[in-house]
């Protein structure tokens, strides 16, 4: 972890992606979804997550979703497209995104 520097590590992880399929995803295969920044790499994310969730992360995946076309009359425009990681975790490792738990 003392490979990438400590302000970095917070910069990578933007927020955990909340959808149907990110939910199906943690109950089969116990990983977790997060938004991240667009440079973002693999052993970035990785060590990003381990250092602020305390938890061992077996792998991870990456994917860059492309933005919608989107039109106003005539007008079209492209909204910014962004990158998503998958991260599994380590057999009994959990992320609890809930407070008070």
């Amino acid at each position: 972890m003392s490979a990438f520097n400590q302000e970095r590590l917070l910069q990578v992880l933007l927020a955990p992606q909340i959808s149907e399929k990110a939910t199906r995803v943690a109950d089969k295969h116990d990983q977790v979804v997060f938004r991240v920044a667009s440079d973002a790499t693999k052993p970035e994310v990785k060590a990003a997550v381990e250092a602020l969730f305390k938890v061992e992360v077996e792998s991870v995946q990456v994917l860059n979703v492309k933005g919608k076309e989107k039109r106003r009359g005539r007008i079209t425009g492209v909204r910014k497209g962004w990158k998503k990681a998958f991260v599994g975790l380590k057999p009994g490792q959990e992320i609890n995104f809930v407070a008070g738990e």
